[in-house]
């Protein structure tokens, strides 16, 4: 492909992406929070996840305001309560209650601003911003590494951790280890390197490698897509493991025509997971691949160009009848970094 095409093809997509960037703006408060979707739950993972989209999409005035809501909204312990949107009981058989959802001290969803903070800091270059901003990261990384145990795993949350409901959750434990890769630059960008950050993040990943045994104790998650690839996208696995994992589970996980489902043993379709499979597949090089996995979910956008959660492929329909925040998101990310299109498009996709 000529270079000129590749442009053009990039251009296109991106404009097609503009409902979903002003889905995102529609939803964001006037304080700078995001969530999920209109009067629905918060977490710091999914809105670091819009922020970094809006950026990519040049809404840099809502980008700011969404990092600035995270640094004036912090805990003096460095933490974020985190709402648990996938704990909500179906209103009814289409749509989510709008009930107050369950919240906790989260680890993987308090680390994960330092991936909004470092992308920013790629995309811009402005280091007076990310100096201003790594007080935050500091903390917040400080106070995720006070839950890592001495086998290397980190309790799933602050609230769990040393009691009966102590775990880790795999995916959590790779999406973590992504946001310390992106905290260590960080902190390296700013001055102030931190040599304890590299050896926790390293402890973490003997961890994943080596201690299947500390990881959904209490639950088994292989059935979820995300705790098959998290590993791989995240730059856990060494790479021939990493592929050999990611094809030897690909025909359980992934329809064609579709996408990736969920959960392997649901007729559901999702597409942040399909997305974000998509990322795992353009580490190792594969754009076509991704490519495909991204154009399968024009399926699920409506009239404006807005995406549904997931598509149900037993009864045909869109499911549940919600348009999440972090779904446009993630589509705006995966279009980032299929076309490379922005400075720290391969923040996500390279360990």
């Amino acid at each position: 492909m000529s270079l000129a095409l590749a442009r053009q093809e990039g251009a296109e997509a991106f404009a097609a992406l503009r409902g979903a960037c002003d889905w995102m703006l529609a939803c964001q408060t006037p304080d700078g929070a995001i969530p999920w979707f209109p009067k629905g739950p918060w977490d710091a993972w999914n809105h670091a996840e819009c922020v970094m989209a809006l950026s990519v999409m040049g809404e840099a005035e809502a980008a700011r305001k969404g990092l600035d809501f995270l640094a004036a909204t912090q805990g003096p312990d460095g933490a974020w309560l985190g709402e648990y949107g996938n704990a909500l009981p179906m209103a009814d058989r289409l749509t989510l209650s709008r009930e107050k959802a369950p919240a906790f001290k989260d680890t993987n969803f308090i680390a994960y601003p330092a991936v909004a903070v470092w992308r920013q800091y790629r995309l811009d270059g402005d280091l007076k911003a990310a100096r201003r901003y790594w007080p935050m990261v500091r903390a917040a990384i400080d106070f995720v590494l006070a839950q890592q145990h001495p086998e290397g795993d980190i309790s799933w949350a602050a609230e769990a951790h040393g009691t009966e409901a102590d775990d880790c959750v795999l995916a959590g434990a790779a999406s973590i280890f992504k946001s310390l890769s992106c905290a260590i630059l960080l902190a390296e960008a700013v001055g102030e390197p931190r040599l304890d950050w590299r050896a926790a993040q390293a402890a973490l990943r003997r961890a994943i490698l080596c201690r299947p045994d500390r990881f959904d104790r209490t639950q088994d998650r292989s059935t979820f897509a995300m705790d098959w690839y998290y590993p791989i996208l995240c730059g856990v696995m060494p790479q021939l493991a990493a592929l050999a994992r990611l094809e030897t589970r690909i025909q359980r996980f992934v329809v064609p025509g579709l996408g990736c489902r969920c959960v392997s043993d649901q007729p559901w379709a999702t597409v942040a997971e399909t997305c974000e499979l998509a990322m795992t597949a353009i580490g190792f090089g594969a754009r076509d691949r991704a490519k495909t996995l991204i154009s399968w979910q024009d399926r699920c956008r409506d009239a404006d160009g807005v995406y549904w959660m997931g598509w149900q492929f037993e009864e045909h329909i869109v499911w549940p009848a919600e348009k999440p925040t972090w779904t446009q998101a993630a589509a705006i990310l995966a279009t980032d970094a299929l076309h490379r299109a922005t400075p720290g498009w391969d923040v996500l996709v390279k360990g």
